[in-house]
């Protein structure tokens, strides 16, 4: 039996903890934590990113997150907490379970942009 999107996205998000922006805003510029805009280029561009976030689109996320390929970006460690979000938090959560997948342990889904702005998060 096939699958929706919708049922994918669903085990993804029960998979990736989900982390509050209360918290996200304690443990900004730490060492060991990494927030990551998993949005596209043009929608970062039209909206900005939280402060401080490093944007890599959702079809990147592996390539920069794995030390084998030519696309690794040093920003993604192991031993770092990675936080990420995108739209509405669909896309963050599988690239949560997939950077789970790659062997980082310590991976949470804050969810959807729109929400961090209305609460009055920093954006940049």
């Amino acid at each position: 039996m096939s699958k929706s999107i919708m049922d994918i996205v669903a085990e993804a998000r029960a998979a990736v903890p989900a982390i509050s922006q209360e918290d996200v805003v304690a443990m900004m510029g730490a060492d060991n934590v990494l927030v990551v805009d998993v949005r596209d280029g043009g929608e970062v561009a039209e909206s900005g990113k939280i402060q401080g976030a490093l944007n890599v689109s959702r079809g990147m996320l592996e390539f920069n997150a794995d030390a084998a390929t030519p696309y690794y970006n040093e920003a993604f460690t192991k031993d770092k907490t990675i936080i990420l979000y995108c739209g509405s938090g669909g896309r963050a959560a599988l690239c949560g379970r997939a950077l789970m997948e790659l062997g980082y342990t310590d991976v949470r889904n804050l969810g959807a942009f729109n929400d961090w702005v209305e609460n009055g998060g920093a954006v940049e």
